[in-house]
């Protein structure tokens, strides 16, 4: 099981400031969506916070499987997905949107 390191940590309180301490997450983008934003429009304001590093960032520890996109909804994952080629285009938002149609069978 992933335990959040320094970085994901500093991500995990840019997107939801109001966890407390000590954190027991293992991932950073289910609980944020889950049990942090209030809706979907929430979700997304909440991940326009990243930077593009940020969001690099996400993608690479989706890549290897440390960071988990089937655990949320496929609108959140849409949301994360638009946001990712939007803020760090060429970068893996087409392989990520590809990974999560094989992996969930929803089209994002």
């Amino acid at each position: 099981m992933r335990k959040l390191d320094a970085r994901s940590l500093e991500i995990l309180r840019k997107l939801a400031p109001e966890i407390s301490e000590p954190v027991h997450y293992r991932s950073i983008l289910p609980p944020v969506s889950m049990h942090h934003a209030a809706d979907e429009d929430d979700f997304q304001e909440r991940l326009e916070r990243l930077s593009a590093e940020e969001f690099d960032y996400l993608a690479a520890k989706i890549m290897d499987g440390s960071e988990c996109l089937n655990c949320i909804s496929p609108e959140s994952a849409r949301i994360f997905i638009d946001l990712l080629e939007k803020k760090a285009p060429g970068g893996f938002g087409e392989r990520i949107r590809e990974l999560y149609k094989s992996s969930t069978g929803y089209e994002v």
